[in-house]
């Protein structure tokens, strides 16, 4: 199995001559790793002028390793490769390490740069890749695995101490400053000012193990430094912050800037336990959902029902002892029959929606004011007055609802849940809701009956909220802005919503599911030239090929010239067959949509007929490679704008790309 590491960016805050001076003090033994026992030189030259200087170094480790695995593998000592060219034109050191010890068994490839800081040019930048493939060792995969990863952690985790400790012992020796390179007089630049570490190093060495990619990183990638990791993040092993810098890479790749916060990412990495491949899904599904019911907009969007405002006994309140929002909600005073007859189920599921992305925001917030990470949130639940009358069968289903689509995307929000004033009947509804509560989440409740909340410092309320902010019907001293709930008159109740809405009520995507073979057609009949289709689609599961035909006018063209229809468009769904042939032209190309990928388009319908936007599951072998036999599923949007409201640049429209979004595009070439 082959383990990879990516490391965040580590930004030094000193020059980059006086980094590599420091860097250089390294060699040939560094005390402070003390594996590295020393190496030799076998390759020290430069470039005519000295702006390329390669070298490489035959390292010495001893085999940190249990005494009996010494005897096993039958040495002490293992070699290592390095490589290093530094590039002095362009201030850039990139390094190479590979074993030469156990080759055959064991591929290791380290890839390391240095090179300045695009925002700071008296900053120095660090990254560092890695993989480890072990084919066989003598029976013990597993063990070296573990023992390859330790080592390899301790020694990351040293190796910005190491460069501080000597940049600091240099200071010492009276060297606070290196002057930068100066190209000398008289000699000519080389036709390339760059010379790649690929370019120079032997065929033979290892690079097949892993190729990593050695651009320099964007302005958001050098946000994702191991400095801002722990100020806005919080402490990381190695393998948890290179899991977050590949899975944001990866969700880069299908999504482009459409990417959420590092943050939110951490998030859905803790929910899955850093399983990347989970985390991944986990949160695809989730920017679907977002993207589907315009989540992102629902902080400015969402207007809050007036017996809302008037009977809904919830509402943030300050915060807790480790700085994070405190949400009340007194459920024991919640009529949760009322509620529903009077906004129904989808409407109280909005509201809850509104609470967690404003519970998001107030995270960042506190995040800055209190200089340290703040990730999560806590609720106070107030149970005093709930009886048997919250087991309303419709309201634990509303309920149920709210916890499964919260649960799945707000994972790791809730840091402490605490049930004040929990009575008799509270029992029963635990046994209902709990088996639905991921165990991380209830592994956070704690439950206080009766006045015991009261005792400090025996784990009593105060542990957990300041004294100054607990709430005034708790015994404090702090008024609360909350509801105090009530019963919902029953004029407010709406008979509408006898029957429960449908959950697709705020959408404005179509969601289909494709067997092998099949085809949905979207059909758009357009009397009116110069009109712009758009579409937008989000592909859910699996792979699809998506093509969009345009059919001539025929028999159904009047005598103006015109479709015999009544509107300017008319648009129908459906399998019908519809292919390229004689009357039926493609009018943008064929593309084949990879499960994750959001696509996004535009065509001007020029030519008056039946445009048909098309998605195909194909059979197995066409088009597409094999794949599952599983449903392809997708959810899509579309658009038509008449040319006489269309107030856009057709200029601009005719030059995009059509039938892709830049992410997509991304990922064909």
């Amino acid at each position: 199995m082959v383990q990879q590491y990516q490391s965040p960016v580590r930004v030094y805050k000193h020059p980059f001559a006086l980094v590599m001076m420091a860097y250089e003090r390294r060699f040939p033994t560094c005390p402070q790793i003390p594996v590295f026992v020393g190496c030799e030189v076998t390759l020290d030259e430069e470039s005519q002028g000295g702006a390329i200087r390669t070298t490489e170094r035959r390292c010495k480790l001893n085999v940190d390793a249990p005494y009996i695995l010494k005897k096993i593998i039958g040495v002490d000592f293992i070699y290592f490769i390095q490589r290093n060219v530094l590039d002095r034109r362009n201030s850039i050191l990139e390094i190479e390490a590979y074993n030469e010890s156990f080759a055959s068994r064991v591929t290791v490839l380290e890839k390391c740069r240095y090179f300045i800081h695009p925002e700071n040019p008296e900053w120095t930048c660090f990254e560092q890749t890695a993989s480890l493939d072990i084919k066989n060792f003598f029976g013990f995969e597993n063990s070296m695995e573990k023992l390859a990863m330790k080592q390899y952690a301790q020694n990351i985790s040293k190796g910005k101490e190491i460069i501080e400790f000597f940049i600091s012992q240099m200071k010492e020796d009276g060297i606070t400053y290196v002057a930068p390179w100066v190209p000398p007089e008289n000699v000519p630049s080389p036709v390339h000012e760059k010379i790649s570490l690929e370019e120079i190093k032997e065929p033979t060495s290892p690079k097949e193990a892993g190729s990593f990619d050695t651009k320099l990183p964007s302005t958001r990638d050098m946000q994702l430094s191991s400095d801002y990791i722990e100020r806005y993040l919080g402490k990381l092993d190695m393998m948890q912050e290179s899991c977050l810098v590949q899975v944001r890479h990866s969700i880069e790749e299908l999504r482009g800037s459409s990417v959420p916060g590092d943050a939110t990412l951490l998030r859905f990495l803790r929910a899955s336990e850093f399983s990347m491949e989970k985390a991944k899904e986990m949160l695809t599904q989730s920017l679907h959902w977002r993207k589907k019911y315009q989540i992102d907009k629902l902080l400015e969007d969402y207007e809050m029902p007036q017996v809302v405002k008037d009977y809904f006994p919830g509402g943030w309140h300050h915060f807790d002892k480790e700085g994070r929002p405190l949400y009340i909600l007194r459920l024991g005073q919640m009529d949760v029959k009322g509620l529903l007859k009077s906004i129904g189920e989808d409407e109280l599921l909005l509201l809850a929606l509104h609470i967690c992305e404003e519970g998001l925001q107030l995270m960042d917030e506190a995040t800055n004011v209190w200089g340290h990470p703040v990730s999560q949130w806590t609720i106070l639940i107030d149970l005093e007055g709930l009886n048997m009358r919250h087991l309303w069968r419709p309201g634990i289903k509303a309920l149920l609802r709210i916890i499964e689509i919260v649960e799945a995307n707000y994972p790791e929000t809730m840091g402490r849940v605490l049930i004040m004033r929990a009575p008799r009947c509270f029992p029963i509804l635990w046994t209902l809701i709990s088996t639905f509560i991921h165990e991380n989440t209830r592994n956070k409740f704690i439950f206080y009956c009766g006045t015991d909340y009261q005792e400090p410092g025996a784990g009593g309320l105060s542990d957990y909220i300041d004294e100054q902010f607990i709430p005034d019907f708790l015994g404090g001293s702090s008024e609360t802005y909350v509801m105090e709930g009530g019963v919902v008159p029953k004029n407010l109740y709406r008979v509408d919503l006898e029957v429960p809405a449908s959950e697709h009520e705020h959408s404005l995507y179509h969601s289909i599911s494709l067997g092998r073979g099949q085809v949905h057609n979207v059909v758009i009949r357009s009397n009116d030239p110069g009109a712009v289709l758009t579409w937008d689609f989000d592909v859910m599961r699996h792979n699809v090929l998506f093509t969009v035909l345009h059919k001539a006018i025929d028999a159904n063209i009047g005598k103006a010239g015109t479709m015999a229809v009544p509107l300017n468009f008319e648009h129908e769904t459906g399998t019908k067959e519809w292919k390229e042939d004689l009357d039926c032209i493609k009018v943008e190309p064929s593309i084949v949509c990879h499960d994750g990928e959001s696509i996004q388009g535009t065509h001007i319908m020029q030519e008056p007929g039946t445009y048909i936007l098309q998605w195909q599951n194909p059979e197995e072998g066409e088009f597409l490679p094999s794949i599952s036999s599983h449903k392809a599923q997708l959810m899509y949007f579309y658009e038509t704008l008449p040319s006489a409201h269309y107030r856009g640049s057709m200029m601009s429209l005719q030059s995009a790309v059509s039938g892709r979004s830049v992410a997509s595009s991304s990922l064909s070439r």
